[in-house]
This record gives structure tokens, sequence and C-alpha cells, in this order.
């Protein structure tokens, strides 16, 4: 440190009164907040219980054009992704990434649904990705990038169905992280983290509404309540 930065620091310090405190002692303090971060405020509207979290998450996504499907096991998400298509008389076909979670799905139960797994192609009309968590004070859905869940699947596909657990959702965007970080482990983060409220949207040109502009048209999420 140059002495001229030591003068400015010094004359800080004694502008906040802390010149007893050393640069060690300093430095202990901010390690001790980064270790053990203070929660941040939330608003009335987010503090709630899991049942009215989630019921908040819905009313939301539904305002936003999404369609919302609850599902009391993991068992029963087969057949609404195939019913979802089908009421929507869309092919009987959809890309996901990697992730566990859904491979592990009892697929066998529609086999009419032919999968395909990597990142989302031009020719893909569905998608289907496992959300980190979701965002009641919102409806919005957080979801992290890797191979598990390309994030060319929240934009490339016409159709973007979504699997979020009903006990990952939480009140604010800072719970959310929180999930995040649960997920990947102190210090990492996945490379992106993409928050989607509803279908894509624009209303830029000529004040006009248009779906699908900048990804995908229709946005299914499904609520896993087990």
């Amino acid at each position: 440190m140059t002495t001229a930065r030591k003068a400015m620091l010094a004359k800080i310090r004694a502008g906040l009164q802390d010149g007893k405190t050393t640069d060690d002692q300093r430095a202990a303090v901010v390690a001790a907040r980064i270790k053990s971060p203070p929660s941040h405020p939330l608003p009335g509207r987010v503090d709630k219980h899991t049942g009215d979290r989630v019921a908040q998450f819905k009313g939301y996504l539904v305002g936003q054009s999404a369609t919302v499907i609850e599902v009391n096991s993991t068992t029963e998400i087969p057949e609404a992704v195939s019913k979802y298509l089908r009421d929507g008389n869309l092919p009987q076909r959809l890309r996901s990434g990697a992730d566990k979670y859904l491979a592990d799905l009892p697929w066998s139960k529609v086999p009419s649904l032919e999968r395909a797994s990597g990142p989302a192609t031009p020719t893909d009309d569905t998608s289907l990705s496992h959300a980190v968590a979701g965002v009641a004070e919102t409806g919005t859905l957080v979801m992290a990038s890797g191979a598990d869940n390309p994030v060319t699947l929240n934009y490339l596909p016409e159709n973007h169905i979504v699997v979020v657990e009903a006990d990952t959702i939480v009140g604010g965007y800072e719970q959310a992280l929180g999930k995040v970080r649960e997920s990947y482990g102190k210090g990492l983060m996945p490379r992106t983290v993409n928050f989607i409220s509803g279908p894509s949207r624009t209303g830029d040109i000529g004040g006009k509404l248009v779906m699908g502009a900048h990804g995908p048209r229709r946005l299914c999420v499904i609520i896993v309540k087990g």
C-alpha cells in the first residue's frame, strides 16, 4: 500500500471514528459477514406459509398467461406432460437435458411420447426443464444453466414445460438465490441463472402484444405437491 493511500484511508477511518481497529480486525469482520450473511428484509406479501406461497406463485403464473398443472407426486408427471401436449394438439415429443430428476421419471407410462436429450435444436417443438426454485412474489421460475438443463431449452422451442417442486417455492428472490447456492455448494454458482415469468411476449411494436417474440410462445408449469 502506498504512503498516499495509507494517509487517505487513515483520514477516512478517523472521520468514521474507526482509527482504533487494525486491518486484520476489519478483515475478520468482513469474513464473518460473508460466512454468515444476515437475512434480507422481505415484503409482507411474500412472508407466507408454504401453502399460501404455492397459491400465490400459481396465481401470478396464470395471470401471465402460463398454464399451471398440479400433481401429487413425481409419478404423475409423464402423464401430465403427455396430456398437456395432447390437449394443445402438439406432437408427442420433447427434448430435455441430463437432469437425473427428470430422467428417473416413469416415462414408460406414456410409450407414445418421444424424448430426446441435449441442448435444444431449431426443429424441437417442446422442451422440458427442471427449475431450481420458484418465486411466489412474482410467479417466477429460477433456472440454472448446465448439462442438466441447457439454457437453450428455455428459449428455442415454441413450447416450454417446467417442473418445480412445491417445497422449493420461496417468497422472494433473495431466498431463491439461496436455493441456487444450496444446490451448487458454497462459493459455486452456475454460469447462468435465468428468471422466467410467463411465456415470452413483447409490446414494443406499435403497442401490440406479441407472444413468443424472444422465446417460447407457451409455458406450462407442473407443480409437484408431494
